[in-house]
């Protein structure tokens, strides 16, 4: 495999609603495609995902194109390659990086199933033909407007339900929540922002049978998450914390986690995502999706990705109409009775729509 152009463009794209965590608000999504082609015009695509601002990561997306032109693409622009799995090994002398690392990783797996025209699920070593999807609902301004976003999720499908809490906001909501919906699939994502002195707080979330609580302590912690986990019942998921293989291997062997959240933009790509996945499978870690408000092309690779047999919790990969009025990808990812049909073409299985991405594009530049 051999990369003789590689395109960068930068969209901007207004969501239904703003998305509201802990750390802050999107509505306005800007974000980076990725477009390497090959000799024959083959052309394969990833997201580039990272925030404006870097409240998820160190990472923005200013920074993920000045690491993808100066850096990335030239490291693997008219090099021979035999597997996209090596390009984890090419990008290893960069530090961290991730969610530019993955935008052209991805991109690269991308074209390689389309050159040996088969779905990128099977190029992963997936095996479902469909993959049960959850949703992640952001911080809402009041409760009704959440029960409203929940009945909205279930009437659709959705096989579990998250919700986003925050100090002040937490038990009370998911009091709420599960005093309206007792039997739901239910978990909650602090998004770091508790600590140990929290303990009793985090403790009386045991009594409302959460699946899992996400990431309650410090973004870059795995030893107080161990310490947490031996005082509370209820499952700490790892997100932020699990940057690579090495983290999530510290996280088992220390009892941080019962899950692991795993998102491929987040750790470099989809080769260690997959590396990650084993080594959860091995140690009886189960895993899920997670998702960083992607459009069409990223959450294709997510549901590709889901496909791998440890995938055992519904992902946050919710369908495309649940976040836009117009996605970048045809057909749009569809959610039916809470599954995503596994699509079967080449690659990642939807074909862009072009006249939406020259529409949503602000900026792009071509390297050759």
């Amino acid at each position: 495999m051999k990369i003789d152009h590689v395109t960068i463009r930068q969209l901007k794209m207004r969501m239904k609603s703003p998305f509201v965590t802990s750390f802050g608000s999107v509505q306005d999504k800007q974000f980076l495609i990725v477009e390497v082609k090959d000799a024959n015009g083959l052309t394969g695509y990833g997201e580039g995902v990272a925030f404006e601002v870097p409240w998820y990561t160190e990472e923005t997306m200013k920074t993920s194109w000045h690491l993808l032109e100066d850096f990335l693409i030239p490291m693997v622009l008219h090099k021979e390659i035999g597997h996209p799995s090596e390009v984890s090994t090419i990008f290893h002398s960069i530090r961290r990086n991730n969610m530019a690392k993955a935008a052209i990783e991805t991109a690269m797996w991308d074209l390689y199933a389309k050159q040996n025209k088969i779905p990128l699920a099977t190029a992963l070593g997936g095996t479902r033909k469909a993959v049960e999807v959850g949703v992640s609902i952001g911080i809402q301004s009041t409760t009704a407007e959440l029960y409203e976003k929940i009945d909205h999720a279930l009437k659709e499908g959705y096989k579990r339900i998250k919700v986003k809490i925050k100090p002040g906001l937490d038990i009370s909501l998911i009091h709420a929540i599960r005093e309206r919906y007792p039997e739901v699939p239910l978990m909650a994502d602090a998004n770091s922002c508790y600590t140990l002195e929290d303990l009793p707080l985090l403790k009386a979330l045991d009594q409302y049978n959460l699946l899992m609580i996400e990431q309650p302590l410090a973004a870059d912690d795995i030893l107080e998450h161990a310490k947490l986990q031996k005082q509370i019942n209820t499952p700490i998921c790892l997100d932020e914390s699990i940057c690579s293989y090495d983290d999530a291997k510290t996280a088992i062997e220390l009892g941080s986690c019962g899950v692991i959240n795993i998102k491929y933009a987040r750790v470099g790509g989809l080769t260690e995502a997959k590396r990650i996945h084993n080594l959860c499978e091995e140690n009886n870690i189960k895993v899920w999706c997670g998702g960083m408000l992607e459009a069409g092309v990223g959450r294709a690779h997510a549901v590709a990705l889901t496909t791998l047999s440890n995938f055992v919790l519904p992902g946050d990969t919710a369908g495309s109409s649940h976040y836009w009025e117009e996605d970048i990808i045809e057909p749009e990812v569809e959610v039916k009775e809470g599954l995503i049909n596994i699509p079967h073409e080449p690659g990642i299985g939807y074909r862009i729509n072009f006249s939406a991405l020259d529409r949503y594009t602000v900026k792009q530049s071509q390297y050759s």
